[in-house]
């Protein structure tokens, strides 16, 4: 994991703020487990950035509705519902997953316009 990645409530407030002081209108904000570090759902963790964030500028907050393999739509929209921000992304899917049925079409050596294997 970066050393530069925000993990805490406290530095993912910061650096939101840092953002829009240097120009971002748009926050698309995702929580961290403050402990491990993983990305973390949980409603309470963005309930404790979330404000400082509000207080401290005027950008939009966009709260993250992605999450891991298996969640349910209800608790991919739990931070959203509790939070009620400006704005919230819709993930119907994810290629955060290396769920890429094509990729073995492209790993055997098939060809597309210009591209070939990728290995």
């Amino acid at each position: 994991m970066s050393p530069h990645l925000p993990v805490t409530p406290d530095e993912i407030a910061a650096a939101a703020i840092e953002a829009v002081e240097a120009g971002a209108a748009i926050i698309h904000l995702h929580a961290r487990d403050p402990e491990t570090g993983r990305p973390d759902p949980r409603p309470e963790l963005f309930l404790d950035f979330m404000p400082k964030i509000k207080d401290a500028c005027d950008a939009v907050l966009n709260v993250s509705t992605g999450g891991g393999l298996g969640m349910t739509r209800e608790e991919r929209l739990r931070a959203a519902v509790a939070t009620s921000p400006e704005m919230a992304s819709l993930n119907v899917g994810s290629m955060n997953f290396g769920i890429f049925p094509m990729l073995e079409k492209y790993a055997r050596g098939s060809t597309t316009g210009s591209r070939t294997s990728w290995r």
